[in-house]
């Protein structure tokens, strides 16, 4: 169920008369003058796995908020009309400077996403990622650091959310078996 406060519509976005409400638990907000039934849906986003021959998975440093200065996956919100697989490419030359050139689907999390007051909910798509080689990498857009962990090693605490940290669980136990 989402909450109201997440959102806070107070009047239709379409006609922009006050009292917009909350339908059906909170899964939807309605308006009463044109009729309008706005549904409150999932954000998609793409986390990448990228590990080394050394066997380090690649994290990144925020750079921004929310969780500035935080370890997360690279990635990114898929665009309007954007398949995963090309944000994925998108966000990793913008992010890394690294050309994908390999990409296997892994798992899926929700998450919740604070931005502009607002807590949009997400559904975070996981994929291991290959890259050509790490010669170009290089943080950039919203990336202040890269750094490379074996995954059994990572301090989860340290991770800007849940599902970053459930997607690395699920690969470790899934994906290598080590947990």
């Amino acid at each position: 169920m989402v909450q109201e406060s997440w959102f806070g519509f107070k009047y239709c976005p379409k006609c922009g008369a006050p009292g917009f409400h909350t339908l059906d638990n909170g899964r939807s907000y309605g308006c009463e003058v044109c009729n309008l039934h706005y549904f409150i849906n999932n954000s998609a986003a793409v986390a990448c796995l990228i590990i080394n021959e050394s066997g380090e998975l690649l994290l990144t440093r925020r750079a921004i908020e929310p969780n500035l200065g935080m370890l997360d996956l690279p990635g990114g919100f898929v665009d309007p009309m954007e398949t995963a697989e090309e944000a994925i490419r998108r966000e990793i030359m913008e992010e890394l400077n690294l050309r994908v050139t390999g990409i296997s689907y892994l798992t899926s999390f929700p998450n919740l996403y604070p931005y502009s007051a607002m807590i949009i909910p997400t559904i975070d798509l996981a994929y291991v990622c290959e890259v050509e080689d790490f010669t170009c990498l290089q943080p950039g857009d919203d990336v202040a650091a890269v750094e490379f962990m074996f995954p059994e090693a990572i301090d989860f605490t340290k991770l800007c959310t849940e599902s970053m940290k459930q997607i690395i669980l699920y690969y470790l136990h899934t994906a290598t078996n080590k947990i």
